[in-house]
Parts: structure tokens; sequence; C-alpha cells
């Protein structure tokens, strides 16, 4: 029987709803709990890790060569250390990885032009890990290597002229905090501004602008369900009210797993030429190299654009905490901050006066760098040097053509399950090129709809909550998923990962969700007396 009142947990926040579903989900020990609520992938990129420590290796090789002192290695040296390496590879052809590392390595020098003793020795000192990271904003090569990477997966290879900064975060919510700090700090959001939330999106990025930190005001910009999770016009148009300070979308999105149309992506970019061109916009695109041709909006306007790109997903390496924050070097940000009042400039003068010479001149994303670290402790900044090392690697990895397999093998195992899941509910398949696949958005009524029929549909939306069948399913099904509403999506729908549970799990999902609705059509024929 599905619980008609849930009124002990409709005050709850996502957050709160998820762990009472697992909790209810655990209790019974009959079932195999089966908690697609998180989207932390179940499959890994092995070949960079293979790489990674296997450099190790050699980079310990290179640290005792010089020192006797028992247990104990010294710095690398850089003298003819790109020689020593290319010998390591020779020595060790059958090592797993090896293969891999000296395709990245030469990747650098022959491509990049990097020269090769200070690519290898920065490598090894990542490896190793024995200095506090330098430069604090991102390592020099591995910039370099991680920019070349987002060109070309996240803006297929179409860039302006000019450079991306990049600054490597501690995975993509950090990259999104600092963004919002410095964004705060440097008087370009002020408590009480407005900024525009594409939406439905990750339940946290609702929450987040509301805390007292900082205090914003949104605006929802609505995608369309019917028109496969995109934008309607009249809700981009929203954008021309001056009113918003900025915009903040993931794409592709988390739940609609979708990526934005080029037309709607052509339609920011001209409200942001003709009406808005001092409009701030947050990207976050953890999802898009899951989408052969993606367009991120910083390639489409790249002089607005704060990107955070996390690689979290697609390596399946959520535990790494690896990210980066994209910001070309032309753009609005440091020119708002040129432009604020002499008051602002010369407190924010103050502010940063004890990590540089002329605090005034600092770019925005090193403004952020400095923020991440309270400024004054700015010297210790920076992302690890391991976490850098094995960041670039995998960048590496989509780089090169060896990921092509890898890459297809992800998407298949999506679309695969995708295929499984929709299947046992009885749901057409239809596969969209432009969708990643990584999340499923069920609409509980249109199942009832399809297979019992409008009346129904129309009962159980009268006399249950949208909660009802999500709590239903953790409580006598062991099934985990988040209910839609959390995340401004429509509230009958619930989000579903397709990433962190085995393949024949989402059949059996299909199915226990079946039987929930199956209940609930014997309580309503019961009370029709049918």
């Amino acid at each position: 029987m599905i619980i008609k009142s849930l009124k002990e947990y409709e005050q709850l926040s996502p957050f709160e709803v998820k762990n009472k579903l697992i909790e209810l989900a655990s209790k019974h020990a009959d079932e195999t709990v089966l908690n697609a609520g998180r989207g932390n992938p179940n499959w890994i990129c092995a070949t960079p890790r293979q790489a990674f420590f296997t450099l190790g290796q050699f980079a310990i090789e290179e640290a005792k060569r010089r020192f006797d002192f028992p247990h104990a290695g010294t710095h690398a040296s850089k003298s003819n250390i790109a020689h020593r390496f290319k010998e390591y590879v020779h020595r060790n052809a059958d090592v797993p990885g090896i293969s891999f590392l000296h395709d990245a390595v030469a990747y650098g020098i022959d491509t990049l032009g990097f020269d090769p003793d200070s690519w290898v020795l920065e490598l090894v000192s990542g490896a190793i890990g024995d200095y506090y990271p330098t430069p604090e904003r991102m390592l020099t090569h591995v910039e370099q290597v991680v920019r070349d990477f987002l060109i070309k997966r996240l803006c297929n290879g179409q860039v302006p002229p000019g450079i991306y900064d990049l600054f490597a975060t501690e995975g993509g919510t950090a990259g999104m905090r600092y963004c919002f700090d410095s964004l705060i700090e440097n008087k370009l959001l002020h408590k009480g501004d407005k900024i525009a939330l594409g939406s439905p999106i990750f339940a946290p990025y609702l929450e987040i602008p509301h805390i007292n930190d900082f205090g914003l005001v949104t605006v929802e910009i609505k995608a369309d369900p019917a028109d496969d999770w995109q934008y309607p016009d009249s809700e981009i148009d929203k954008l021309k009210d001056p009113s918003i300070k900025a915009f903040f979308v993931v794409n592709p999105g988390n739940p609609s797993s979708k990526e934005i149309r080029q037309s709607t992506l052509d339609r920011i970019a001209a409200i942001v030429k003709n009406n808005r061109p001092d409009m701030i916009i947050l990207t976050d695109d953890v999802y898009g190299t899951f989408v052969d041709g993606f367009h991120s909006l910083m390639a489409i306007i790249p002089s607005n654009t704060l990107c955070v790109y996390s690689f979290s997903k697609h390596f399946g390496c959520t535990g790494w905490r690896v990210a980066v924050v994209a910001l070309h070097e032309d753009n609005v940000l440091d020119k708002m901050i040129a432009a604020l009042p002499e008051s602002d400039k010369k407190e924010l003068i103050a502010r940063y006066a004890s990590v540089s010479v002329d605090p005034g001149s600092m770019t925005f994303i090193d403004r952020m760098v400095a923020d991440s670290r309270s400024v004054a402790l700015k010297h210790t900044a920076g992302l690890s040097l391991p976490q850098q090392t094995q960041m670039v690697l995998f960048a590496l990895f989509f780089i090169l053509d060896t990921s092509i397999s890898y890459i297809n093998g992800t998407k298949e195992t999506l679309n695969a399950r995708l295929r499984d899941l929709y299947q046992s509910l009885g749901l057409p398949v239809v596969y969209d090129p432009a969708a990643t696949n990584y999340y499923a958005t069920i609409d509980v009524l249109s199942v009832a709809l399809q297979h019992y029929g409008d009346e129904f549909a129309k009962y159980l939306e009268e006399t249950y909550t949208p909660l009802s069948f999500v709590f239903a399913l953790a409580e006598q099904k062991s099934i985990v998923v988040l209910p839609g509403g959390g995340f401004d999506a429509p509230t009958w729908s619930v989000r579903i990962s397709l990433a962190n549970l085995k393949d024949a799990d989402y059949v059996e999902m299909g199915k226990r969700m079946r039987e929930v609705l199956d209940a609930a059509y014997d309580e309503f024929r019961t009370d029709r007396g049918s």
C-alpha cells in the first residue's frame, strides 16, 4: 500500500529526503537495495591510473638516484631527466600504462612544444608531491594540456583569439564555491541581487544562492519537459532583464541529461551582445564530454563565461577531487572590476595588498586563487601536485586516440541501462545523440497514464503526494530514487542515475516500480468497487 500522507517528510530538504530514503530502503533484508540516487559512476578510467602509478615508480627512482639515506630520497634533478625517462620506458616495456605514459609525454613535447626536461620534471615532481603547487593557480605544463583538452572536448575545437586561464580546484563543487565567493568579494554580485538559474538543476545549486554567505535572489529559467528539456525562447528572454546579474546553468543538465541546443546558445549569445554585455554566465559542464561535438558556453560567449569542468563523472574519479575553472583572458569580469567606484577599488586593493605588489591589476581568476585561501594563506593555495598530475593524465588520455574505445564504452553502457530501464517500465526507447543518458527522468503520472489510463493517473495525483511513490519504493521495494521536485523538475517525476548500478539492476528497478504502481492500481479499483 502506498502511504497517502507524508506530512512529516514534506518539509525535508532534498538531502534529508535522500538520507531518509536510504534509511528506509536498508531496513528490509529480503530485497537488495538499489540506490540510484547518487551520480557516482561504477566504472573507472583505468589506463591513466596505471600510467600514474608507473610514473610514480620512475619518480621514486629519480628521487633516490642521488640520495643514500635509508628510506629517503631528494628532489628530482632536471638535467637529462627526459633521457632517463626514455631509458625507463625501454626497460619497462611490459609495465601497465607504460605505452600510454610514453605517448602522453611525447604529445607534450612533439605537439605542444614543451622542453622535454621541464615537462618530465613537472610530472615527476607532481607524482611525488614534494613541493607546494607553484604557480598556485595551476602547474605551467598541466595548464596548457588541460586547456588543450577543454578546447577539443568542450569547445569542439572552436575558440576565439587569446587563451583561457585555468584554476585547478578540489573538484567541481570547490570550483563553484570559489566562483560565488569571488564574485561576492569583488563586488560583482551583492546580497539581494538577482541571478537566473537554469532549471531543473542539481538540488544543491538551488540552495547555495540563498545561504547567508550570498543572500541572492533566484529567477528560474525553466526547461520544458515536453520539448526534450530545452529552454523556450520566452524563458531565455528573461535574461534581458538588467536586474538579473548572472546566469547559472548546468549543461548538459542534471537531471535532464540534455545539452542546450545550438539555437538556444545562439539566442543567449545574442542577448549578451545586444542587451546584456554585463551578464555573468557560470556554467557547470561536467557531463559535456559524454556528448559528441559538445559546445560549451565558454566557446560561444567566452568573454562573459566562467566554466567549471570536473573530471569526476566520465573518468570515474569522484574520490580524486579534480576539476578546473576556465576564464578567457579577455573577460567582462576584469573590466567590471576596473570600472568599480573608487571606494570599492580602494577596499579591494587593501584586501589583496598582502599577496601582490600591484593588487589593483590582479585578474579575477588570480583573485579567486587568493580568495580560496582567505587571501593571507595564498602561498599554500592550489590543487595538490599528485592531483594535478593525475588530472593531466586523464586529460591526455581523452586527447589521444587511445581513448575512443573507452568513450564509446561508457556511452554504450549508459544507453544499454537506459534501454533496460525503459523496456522494464514498458516505455518506448528513443536514443538522442544530444543526450548524455547519465540520468533518466521518469514522469510517474505519464507511466500511470500509459499503462492504466487517464482515470487512474488522476486518482494517483489526487490521492497521493509526489513523495508517496518514492517513499513506497524505498520502504516496500528497497529502491532509492530522488523526487524530481527537489531539482525543480515536475513534482511527479523521479531522477534515476544510470551510472552507478549494475546493468541487470535497471531491469529489476523497472520491475519493482511497476509492482508499486500495480498495488496502487489495485487500491484504485477497490475504491471504485470494481
